[in-house]
């Protein structure tokens, strides 16, 4: 098996992270932050531990991370906790984690508005695509750092700069920018960043983290014990604990903090592979008959492309069934993102690459398209 999908989940784990989750599922199993025994204590630290960890990461302070169950769930924590009359500006480039929270808001209140920033850069969002959707009431700018689509990569340095000069709120969303890039939150003006774990951080599925910076008022989407304040009926006011109702996911957690060490211990060593790994597939592709939508500049290990007359969920298919080799068909839950690039009717087949992944395994990937493409007469496929 070629696992090649790693843009909706990293197959392979490192060491370190398997060992950590193991810890939490036969050391630190007591509930973190929910009783006062030696055992919850315990636990309790070592999740304090990996908040630090992260917050170190990207530039805030401990009590700015917030724990959730997932990215989806941190950008939906920010969409709705944010919620008031006025105009959110998104991009062409989101997920539908952020186009349904704001669609849905838009059909419940008649004074909320939101307008999507297309992309003229030739890489990846601009400031100049921001700056034409911002109106008089925008209030907050909410960014995809680097497309789970076709990988385009968002200047979000020179678009932070800006907002913060005119005062409006900036969020990034960094599902699969976070583990790829450095983010410093302070210096690049950012006041929220979400983060999903379980993608170049190399972290367990059912965690994500939502980190916020600067003074501003985020209201709970959720409601319930957070360990605190248990006799009032009321949520408590302190951040983390007022966005963190219910039980935390200790093995997700721990093993979340172990993929942070890992990237950075082996940040430069990732990123020259991907870089590489994606060249060489962008060169290889070049040379057949195919749609690429990825720039060359984009070397993020996230590939989109298309063979001509065939559906990309045919080619999915094709390439798990016949040669063993798992990407992913399909319109990868960004509506907005395939209206741009014109794949609405067919979707991309989206490559997309970890670590792990070798140069042995981009050759298969291309010999099996190369077969495809000379089968392709004689095979049939769904219109």
């Amino acid at each position: 098996m070629i696992y090649l999908d790693n843009s909706s989940s990293t197959f392979v784990k490192p060491k370190n992270v398997q060992r950590a989750v193991l810890n939490a599922l036969s050391i630190f199993t007591a509930n973190p932050g929910r009783g006062g025994h030696k055992e919850a204590i315990k636990t309790g630290l070592e999740v304090e531990k990996v908040r630090q960890i992260v917050a170190q990461h990207v530039g805030t302070t401990a009590d700015k991370v917030i724990f959730t169950n997932n990215c989806t769930d941190a950008l939906n924590l920010a969409i709705l906790g944010l919620h008031k009359s006025g105009n959110v500006v998104c991009t062409v480039n989101e997920h539908n984690s952020v186009a349904r929270p704001l669609e849905h808001l838009k059909s419940v209140d008649e004074n909320f508005s939101y307008t999507v920033a297309k992309q003229t850069g030739k890489c990846g969002i601009v400031w100049e695509d921001i700056e034409r959707e911002l109106q008089d009431d925008t209030f907050l700018v909410i960014v995809n750092h680097i497309s789970n689509v076709n990988g385009d990569v968002a200047d979000i340095e020179e678009i932070g700069k800006h907002l913060n000069e005119k005062g409006i709120l900036f969020m990034v969303d960094a599902a699969q920018g976070g583990g790829h890039f450095v983010y410093d939150m302070q210096k690049m003006h950012i006041n929220l960043l979400a983060l999903a774990p379980h993608k170049a951080f190399y972290a367990p599925q059912g965690i994500g983290a939502l980190c916020l910076n600067g003074d501003f008022d985020l209201n709970p989407i959720r409601f319930g014990g957070t360990g605190t304040n248990s006799l009032e009926l009321v949520q408590p006011q302190q951040s983390p604990e007022r966005f963190e109702s219910g039980t935390l996911s200790t093995p997700a957690i721990l093993g979340f903090g172990e993929g942070i060490r890992f990237v950075e211990e082996n940040f430069s060593d990732i990123q020259t592979k991907l870089e590489d790994l994606t060249t060489f597939l962008h060169y290889e592709f070049s040379k057949l008959p195919l749609e690429i939508y990825t720039k060359t500049e984009n070397t993020n290990g996230v590939f989109a492309f298309n063979v001509p007359n065939i559906h990309s969920n045919d080619v999915a298919n094709y390439l798990n069934e016949k040669w063993g080799i798992c990407v992913r068909g399909g319109f990868h839950c960004a509506a907005l993102k395939h209206k741009s690039l014109g794949t609405i009717d067919t979707g991309a087949v989206r490559v997309s690459l970890s670590y792990f992944n070798t140069y042995q395994e981009i050759e298969r990937l291309v010999l099996a398209i190369k077969t495809l493409i000379g089968k392709s007469k004689n095979l049939k496929f769904s219109k």
